[in-house]
């Protein structure tokens, strides 16, 4: 749904209306409302923001560095850098990253939203993206005049011309919302495809600590710049990696871009211009982050153990949990309409995000996130 036109722009400006969706959470205040009402309180699992505390070695680099008087580096200093070059190889299993082949981003969603105008994707130009997906990779590629295409498959583009073609493609592995892992078979598919085609892929990587299987690429979540899926050659390739998730860090708005050097270098360029520059004290802040492996693995397990009690609750009140193998939501279905559940358990003050929120194909789902305190969990567990 479009906004109309005399709300994008105020009338007589001549300015063109923004073709830009209504923003969905405003959808949802009439059962936050009724959630809010029951008689122990609201259990809002509606979005996924954390709510335990930041790491203290974060906190006291951050600290350490707050005497900045100076303008940062856009492309980050040399130290976090390196950092983001030795976290890919420890954790992710991507050895020679080259310190022009990272970046350091002001948290990843505004990267989501402005890649493809730094990528100089244009007006009639098309921007693939996933079949149930994180909204802001519509609303990127509307920022940019492009026209937004759902891919559900590559088979399922039909017969390219110069036209049709993608000019980028986003893959979201483990999968907002549903949690859903891309395997080395598929992404090495997609790198075939698109280098066949000169399509840029850029992989959204951002719950890849949060894999709740075992595996050998570390927490089993491959990274679309492993060797086993580009052989080590990261041209057409950009993986995106917030650390919001991992390391409460979502209020620092601490995120990075890795892959060909050249595309990290076209976006580093044009944001030296624009001035997105990641604070000092945040660039410290990350580095420490990425080096202190001990918090990532604590903060897993709190998930873990919320997880379970929540998989446990959700399924034996009825609801069938699909996907959700990664990452920090249960997307849970009654095979009914996303509003009708989302009623449902408002009523039982349980606030929930309705899967239409990602596309039609979320339409029977909601997304039931594990970003509560303990005792928020316990309580929306009493409740189902």
């Amino acid at each position: 749904m479009t906004r109309p036109a005399d709300d994008a722009v105020a009338p007589g400006t001549g300015l063109a209306p923004l073709d830009l969706p209504a923003f969905p959470w405003d959808s949802l205040a009439p059962h936050k409302a009724r959630a809010s009402a029951h008689p122990g309180g609201l259990v809002d699992l509606s979005v996924g923001t954390p709510v335990d505390p930041t790491p203290e070695v974060v906190r006291h680099a951050l600290a350490d560095a707050a005497d900045a008087p100076g303008y940062p580096l856009t492309v980050g200093t040399a130290d976090l850098r390196a950092a983001i070059v030795e976290w890919f190889a420890r954790r992710r299993g991507v050895p020679g990253l080259g310190a022009d082949a990272v970046l350091p981003t002001i948290g990843s969603k505004e990267l989501v939203a402005w890649l493809p105008t730094l990528l100089g994707v244009r007006h009639g130009d098309v921007v693939g993206i996933p079949e149930v997906a994180y909204p802001t990779y519509d609303i990127g590629a509307r920022l940019a005049g492009a026209t937004p295409r759902v891919v559900g498959s590559l088979t399922g583009l039909g017969p390219l011309t110069p036209s049709t073609t993608p000019k980028l493609l986003w893959l979201n592995s483990p999968g907002n919302p549903h949690g859903q892992v891309l395997g080395v078979g598929h992404l090495r598919k997609v790198v075939e495809w698109a280098r066949r085609h000169g399509v840029v892929v850029a992989s959204d990587e951002c719950y890849a600590e949060l894999d709740w299987r075992e595996g050998q690429y570390g927490t089993a979540t491959p990274s679309i710049l492993h060797p086993d899926v580009c052989d080590g050659d990261h041209t057409g390739l950009l993986a995106v990696y917030s650390l919001s998730k991992q390391s409460n860090l979502a209020g620092y708005r601490a995120a990075l871009l890795a892959g060909d050097p050249a595309l990290v270098g076209r976006v580093l360029e044009v944001r030296k211009h624009a001035g997105m520059i990641m604070p000092a004290p945040v660039q410290a802040a990350m580095a420490a982050a990425l080096r202190d492996d001990a918090h990532v693995e604590a903060q897993r397990e709190v998930y873990a153990r919320r997880r379970a009690l929540l998989l446990e609750a959700v399924t034996r009140a009825g609801l069938r949990v699909d996907h959700s193998e990664a990452g920090l939501y249960l997307w849970a279905t009654r095979d009914e309409d996303c509003w009708d559940t989302v009623a449902d358990l408002a009523a039982r003050g349980l606030l929930v995000a309705p899967g239409a929120f990602y596309g039609s194909a979320g339409a029977r789902h909601v997304r039931i996130a594990l970003t509560a305190s303990d005792e928020r969990i316990a309580a929306a567990c009493e409740r189902l």
